[in-house]
């Protein structure tokens, strides 16, 4: 009897219906036969026409509007598998790495998350977050592999299904951009571990376009995580600091007015991190860690 795999795959898109065929081409070609689910935020350039063609192994979730990275959540809820593979529409996983993945997360069960080494480009150039997340001060954990860190890249992580979901999955207020930290947050205040293991590799072949709006988004979400569950006179400061940019930066400017907007729901939702937590929080602000760019 075939045994049943243990490492499902969640990918959410929009509107790339070129990259997403390329990404699923490596992802159904890979050994370990994952199951996909692509949760589809709301496309208008064909890309379900295009699933359903080439693709008909894939099961497709046909959201009807942008979830932004709660698409991911919905993904994960569809799958069955004890492990949830993450995979962008311009990322894939090189054949054997959900296998390596399994086995890190089979030998250590308080393991919630894994980030992998992400290679980027045709070339295969190593992503400078790789070399940040080797050297996290937080250092090693008997009851983890790897290194223990509070952030990931969101295409290049693989998850314990019933840890994600226990950590609430990806948070709604967040929408796209910079998310990664507070999963990883959350994660953590749950008890789950979250490391960097370098054997896992994932390739990220992004398209090179113009994205004005990244920096005022990953900006917003920054300041937005500190009010949901950081000390306020932490939260505070960051926003004074932003406060003091937004006069001379459109940029952050941006970032203020969308953060003060979504301030009174950040309020509502606010749970500040346990004091351990809290305290590695502290220790890996020296070493910021680049996120995921918005879709």
């Amino acid at each position: 009897m075939t045994r049943a795999p243990s490492v499902g795959i969640a990918l959410a898109t929009r509107d790339r219906a070129g990259s997403l065929a390329t990404t699923l081409e490596h992802l159904l070609a890979l050994p370990e036969r994952p199951p996909v689910v692509v949760a589809d935020n709301g496309s208008t350039d064909g890309t379900r026409a295009l699933l359903a063609r080439r693709f008909p192994e894939v099961r497709v979730l046909a959201l009807p509007a942008n979830r932004g990275a709660l698409a991911r959540t919905d993904a994960v809820r569809a799958l069955d598998t004890p492990y949830v593979a993450f995979s962008d529409d311009d990322s894939w996983w090189e054949p054997g790495a959900l296998a390596t993945a399994a086995a890190l997360l089979d030998a250590h069960p308080r393991l919630g998350l894994l980030s992998a080494r992400t290679l980027v480009g045709p070339a295969g150039e190593p992503d400078p977050l790789n070399a940040v997340l080797a050297g996290s001060p937080l250092g090693t954990d008997p009851e983890l592999p790897g290194t223990r860190v509070l952030g990931f890249l969101g295409c290049a992580a693989v998850a314990r299904r019933t840890a994600y979901l226990d950590a609430g999955g990806y948070h709604p207020l967040l929408f796209f951009g910079a998310e990664e930290t507070l999963l990883a947050y959350d994660l953590a205040a749950r008890g789950w571990g979250v490391a960097h293991c370098p054997e896992v590799v994932a390739h990220h072949h992004p398209a090179v376009t113009e994205r004005p709006h990244r920096s005022a988004v990953v900006r917003r979400n920054e300041l937005l995580t500190a009010w949901l569950r950081r000390p306020l006179p932490h939260a505070l400061g960051r926003t004074r600091r932003l406060a003091a940019e937004a006069r001379r930066d459109p940029a952050a400017r941006r970032a203020l007015r969308e953060t003060l907007a979504r301030l009174p729901a950040a309020l509502r939702q606010r749970r500040p991190l346990p004091p351990e937590v809290e305290r590695a929080a502290r220790r890996v602000e020296r070493e910021p860690v680049r996120q995921e760019e918005p879709v």
